[in-house]
Protein backbone atom coordinates (compact mmCIF):
# COMPACT_ATOMS: atom_id res chain seq x y z
CA UNK A 1 0.00 0.00 0.00
CA UNK A 2 1.49 3.44 -1.45
CA UNK A 3 1.08 6.25 1.14
CA UNK A 4 2.15 8.90 -1.33
CA UNK A 5 0.13 12.01 -2.50
CA UNK A 6 0.32 13.37 -5.86
CA UNK A 7 1.54 16.77 -6.99
CA UNK A 8 0.79 18.80 -10.24
CA UNK A 9 3.56 20.16 -11.77
CA UNK A 10 3.72 23.13 -14.79
CA UNK A 11 3.04 21.78 -17.81
CA UNK A 12 0.69 19.30 -16.73
CA UNK A 13 2.95 16.59 -15.86
CA UNK A 14 2.11 15.05 -12.53
CA UNK A 15 4.89 13.08 -10.71
CA UNK A 16 4.28 10.86 -6.94
CA UNK A 17 5.15 12.76 -4.43
CA UNK A 18 5.84 10.57 -1.39
CA UNK A 19 4.09 12.85 1.53
CA UNK A 20 5.06 10.76 4.64
CA UNK A 21 8.85 9.40 3.04
CA UNK A 22 9.59 12.68 3.05
CA UNK A 23 8.08 13.74 6.56
CA UNK A 24 10.33 10.97 7.71
CA UNK A 25 13.67 12.90 6.50
CA UNK A 26 12.50 15.41 8.38
CA UNK A 27 11.38 13.59 11.62
CA UNK A 28 15.30 11.92 10.94
CA UNK A 29 16.87 14.90 10.64
CA UNK A 30 15.40 16.48 13.80
CA UNK A 31 16.06 13.47 15.77
CA UNK A 32 20.16 14.16 14.57
CA UNK A 33 19.33 17.54 15.86
CA UNK A 34 18.57 16.18 19.23
CA UNK A 35 20.84 13.65 19.83
CA UNK A 36 23.31 16.92 19.14
CA UNK A 37 21.99 18.63 21.57
CA UNK A 38 22.07 15.56 24.20
CA UNK A 39 25.93 15.60 23.34
CA UNK A 40 26.51 18.94 24.35
CA UNK A 41 24.14 18.29 27.62
CA UNK A 42 26.46 15.03 27.91
CA UNK A 43 29.43 17.62 27.73
CA UNK A 44 28.23 20.17 29.96
CA UNK A 45 26.11 19.18 32.83
CA UNK A 46 26.33 15.17 32.81
CA UNK A 47 28.72 13.15 35.34
CA UNK A 48 30.89 10.59 34.07
CA UNK A 49 29.03 8.13 36.59
CA UNK A 50 25.66 9.04 35.21
CA UNK A 51 26.53 7.12 31.45
CA UNK A 52 26.53 3.59 32.52
CA UNK A 53 23.15 3.96 33.90
CA UNK A 54 21.19 6.22 30.62
CA UNK A 55 23.06 3.00 28.39
CA UNK A 56 20.76 0.92 30.55
CA UNK A 57 18.01 3.29 29.99
CA UNK A 58 18.59 3.47 26.49
CA UNK A 59 18.51 -0.30 26.38
CA UNK A 60 15.74 -0.84 28.06
CA UNK A 61 13.90 1.88 26.10
CA UNK A 62 15.09 -0.11 22.90
CA UNK A 63 13.59 -3.18 24.43
CA UNK A 64 9.96 -1.92 24.73
CA UNK A 65 9.90 -0.65 21.33
CA UNK A 66 10.52 -3.44 19.75
CA UNK A 67 7.43 -5.02 21.83
CA UNK A 68 5.79 -2.34 21.51
CA UNK A 69 5.95 -2.63 17.47
CA UNK A 70 5.08 -6.06 17.76
CA UNK A 71 1.75 -5.34 19.57
CA UNK A 72 -0.90 -4.42 17.39
CA UNK A 73 -2.56 -1.35 16.97
CA UNK A 74 -0.01 0.53 19.41
CA UNK A 75 3.16 2.72 18.34
CA UNK A 76 5.69 4.35 20.00
CA UNK A 77 5.51 8.23 19.72
CA UNK A 78 7.83 10.67 18.75
CA UNK A 79 7.88 11.91 22.49
CA UNK A 80 9.51 8.35 23.14
CA UNK A 81 11.95 8.28 19.78
CA UNK A 82 13.55 12.14 20.57
CA UNK A 83 13.96 11.50 24.17
CA UNK A 84 15.59 8.22 23.25
CA UNK A 85 17.81 10.47 20.92
CA UNK A 86 18.56 13.02 23.33
CA UNK A 87 19.92 10.54 25.64
CA UNK A 88 21.77 8.53 23.25
CA UNK A 89 23.22 12.25 22.41
CA UNK A 90 24.50 12.26 26.12
CA UNK A 91 25.79 8.56 26.41
CA UNK A 92 28.26 8.44 22.92
CA UNK A 93 29.63 11.84 24.02
CA UNK A 94 32.71 9.87 26.26
CA UNK A 95 33.40 8.21 22.72
CA UNK A 96 33.60 11.65 20.73
CA UNK A 97 35.93 12.84 23.10
CA UNK A 98 38.21 10.08 23.08
CA UNK A 99 38.25 10.62 19.32
CA UNK A 100 38.47 14.33 19.84
CA UNK A 101 41.85 13.61 22.41
CA UNK A 102 43.06 11.39 19.38
CA UNK A 103 42.20 13.41 16.39
CA UNK A 104 40.94 16.48 17.27
CA UNK A 105 37.59 18.68 16.33
CA UNK A 106 38.37 17.91 12.73
CA UNK A 107 38.50 13.60 12.94
CA UNK A 108 34.77 14.42 14.68
CA UNK A 109 33.79 17.03 12.17
CA UNK A 110 35.16 14.86 9.29
CA UNK A 111 33.66 11.44 10.24
CA UNK A 112 30.28 13.35 10.25
CA UNK A 113 30.70 14.63 7.34
CA UNK A 114 31.72 11.32 5.86
CA UNK A 115 28.61 9.61 7.37
CA UNK A 116 26.05 12.29 6.03
CA UNK A 117 27.64 11.57 2.73
CA UNK A 118 27.12 7.95 3.03
CA UNK A 119 23.69 7.96 4.20
CA UNK A 120 22.55 10.68 1.77
CA UNK A 121 24.36 8.27 -1.60
CA UNK A 122 22.59 5.42 -0.09
CA UNK A 123 19.49 6.98 0.58
CA UNK A 124 19.29 8.37 -2.60
CA UNK A 125 20.27 5.14 -4.87
CA UNK A 126 17.39 2.92 -2.47
CA UNK A 127 15.15 5.28 -3.21
CA UNK A 128 15.62 6.39 -6.93
CA UNK A 129 16.92 2.84 -7.98
CA UNK A 130 14.03 0.16 -8.88
CA UNK A 131 16.17 -2.72 -6.19
CA UNK A 132 14.62 -4.12 -3.94
CA UNK A 133 17.00 -4.46 -0.75
CA UNK A 134 14.59 -5.69 2.01
CA UNK A 135 16.02 -9.46 1.20
CA UNK A 136 19.14 -7.96 3.10
CA UNK A 137 17.17 -8.06 6.31
CA UNK A 138 18.38 -11.99 7.35
CA UNK A 139 21.92 -11.30 6.44
CA UNK A 140 21.74 -7.99 8.20
CA UNK A 141 20.82 -9.51 11.59
CA UNK A 142 23.59 -11.91 11.19
CA UNK A 143 26.00 -9.70 10.64
CA UNK A 144 25.13 -7.63 13.39
CA UNK A 145 25.23 -10.40 16.70
CA UNK A 146 28.39 -11.49 14.72
CA UNK A 147 29.82 -8.04 14.99
CA UNK A 148 28.63 -7.80 18.87
CA UNK A 149 30.11 -11.01 19.49
CA UNK A 150 33.59 -9.76 17.84
CA UNK A 151 33.00 -7.03 19.81
CA UNK A 152 32.40 -8.20 23.23
CA UNK A 153 35.54 -10.50 22.63
CA UNK A 154 37.42 -7.29 22.03
CA UNK A 155 36.47 -5.79 25.51
CA UNK A 156 37.62 -8.97 26.85
CA UNK A 157 40.95 -9.37 25.36
CA UNK A 158 41.59 -5.17 24.75
CA UNK A 159 41.87 -6.03 20.77
CA UNK A 160 39.95 -2.50 19.67
CA UNK A 161 43.63 -0.88 19.28
CA UNK A 162 44.71 -4.37 17.17
CA UNK A 163 43.90 -5.66 13.63
CA UNK A 164 40.85 -7.44 15.18
CA UNK A 165 39.63 -3.38 16.09
CA UNK A 166 40.09 -2.49 12.78
CA UNK A 167 37.80 -5.57 11.32
CA UNK A 168 35.03 -4.73 13.87
CA UNK A 169 35.27 -1.02 12.51
CA UNK A 170 35.06 -2.11 8.83
CA UNK A 171 32.40 -4.72 9.50
CA UNK A 172 30.05 -2.25 11.48
CA UNK A 173 30.48 0.51 8.09
CA UNK A 174 29.48 -1.98 6.03
CA UNK A 175 26.65 -3.49 7.85
CA UNK A 176 25.11 -0.11 9.27
CA UNK A 177 25.76 0.89 5.65
CA UNK A 178 23.38 -1.87 4.77
CA UNK A 179 20.71 -1.19 7.09
CA UNK A 180 20.01 1.94 5.38
CA UNK A 181 19.67 0.74 2.37
CA UNK A 182 17.23 -1.90 3.74
CA UNK A 183 15.29 0.78 5.44
CA UNK A 184 15.35 3.08 2.62
CA UNK A 185 14.15 0.09 0.32
CA UNK A 186 10.97 -0.47 3.12
CA UNK A 187 9.87 3.45 3.53
CA UNK A 188 10.10 4.58 -0.02
CA UNK A 189 6.94 3.32 -1.29
CA UNK A 190 5.30 5.46 1.32
CA UNK A 191 4.27 4.12 4.96
CA UNK A 192 1.61 4.81 7.70
CA UNK A 193 1.62 8.20 9.92
CA UNK A 194 1.66 5.89 13.18
CA UNK A 195 4.67 4.12 11.93
CA UNK A 196 6.72 6.94 11.10
CA UNK A 197 8.22 7.26 14.65
CA UNK A 198 9.57 3.82 14.75
CA UNK A 199 11.28 4.00 11.31
CA UNK A 200 12.68 7.55 12.61
CA UNK A 201 14.26 5.50 15.25
CA UNK A 202 15.72 3.01 12.77
CA UNK A 203 17.03 4.83 10.83
CA UNK A 204 18.57 7.24 13.54
CA UNK A 205 20.24 3.98 14.78
CA UNK A 206 21.50 2.55 11.51
CA UNK A 207 22.60 6.75 11.08
CA UNK A 208 24.52 6.84 14.53
CA UNK A 209 26.41 3.67 14.60
CA UNK A 210 27.74 4.47 11.07
CA UNK A 211 29.19 7.89 12.49
CA UNK A 212 30.51 5.83 15.14
CA UNK A 213 31.78 2.99 13.45
CA UNK A 214 33.44 5.53 10.62
CA UNK A 215 35.37 7.74 13.45
CA UNK A 216 36.72 4.34 15.15
CA UNK A 217 37.77 3.88 11.59
CA UNK A 218 39.09 7.45 10.89
CA UNK A 219 40.92 7.28 15.09
CA UNK A 220 42.82 3.78 13.14
CA UNK A 221 44.57 6.22 10.89
CA UNK A 222 45.75 8.91 13.10
CA UNK A 223 47.06 6.24 15.52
Amino acid sequence: MSYGQNDTITGGVERVYNTSFHKLLRMFTLSILVSFIGTYVGMEFVPVEWIIPLVIVEFIMLISAFFIRRSKGRSVGYLFVYAFCFISGITIFPSVMHYANVGGSGLISTAFIVTTVIFGGLTLYAYYSKRDFTFLGGFLMVGLLTLIGFSLVGMFIGGFGSTLGLMIAIGGVLIFSGFILYDISQYRHGLADEAIPMAVLSLYLSFINLFLYILRLLGFSRD
